[in-house]
């Protein structure tokens, strides 16, 4: 686990505020979080990389019951301020495949945005396109702290928001 240390470098040089290498049995699914998305979230059936064309908990937990440790990225962003965290984790995800660890696979947060609009058919940045960790039932809220780290619910626009990415690594 010590060799993956160098990573957690490289997500803060990517824009991250800290990351850190977790287990994966810390990683909580649920059935609940994709109903928020279905009643939530104005991205629902809006791409490929959002419900319910994304796995859902069950899938996404013997998913994660194939890996170890995973690398948990966390992105502090004031009001005004964002930070495309999926394409931070896909970037993370290419370095650390390139690395040996030939099963890194990423997930990143909120609805994709690579296309105006998804063609919902065959998808066009297969490379870069990722599901978020809440569109494939991960509680983030939970796995985060988890983890140790501080999340809260936004309550106001000017708020501090806590974004996370996941990049599985073994």
């Amino acid at each position: 686990m010590e060799s993956y240390h160098k990573f957690i470098k490289k997500a803060v040089g990517l824009g991250a505020d800290e990351a850190k290498i977790i287990k994966t049995d810390s990683i909580v699914t649920a059935a609940w979080v994709r109903w928020k998305c279905r009643y939530g979230c104005d991205g629902y059936n809006s791409s490929l990389c959002c419900p319910p064309s994304t796995p859902d908990y069950r899938e996404t937990r013997e998913l994660l019951d194939s890996y170890k440790v995973a690398l948990l990225v966390h992105f502090a962003c004031d009001a005004g301020h964002s930070i495309d965290v999926t394409e931070v984790v896909t970037t993370l995800e290419r370095d650390i495949f390139l690395d040996g660890c030939y099963k890194a696979f990423a997930l990143g947060a909120g609805p994709c945005d690579l296309c105006g609009e998804c063609s919902m058919g065959t998808c066009r940045h297969s490379d870069s396109a990722r599901p978020s960790m809440e569109s494939c039932g991960i509680d983030v809220f939970g796995t985060a702290r988890n983890n140790g780290c501080t999340i809260e619910v936004v309550r106001d626009y000017n708020d501090r928001m806590n974004r996370f990415g996941l990049v599985l690594i073994e």
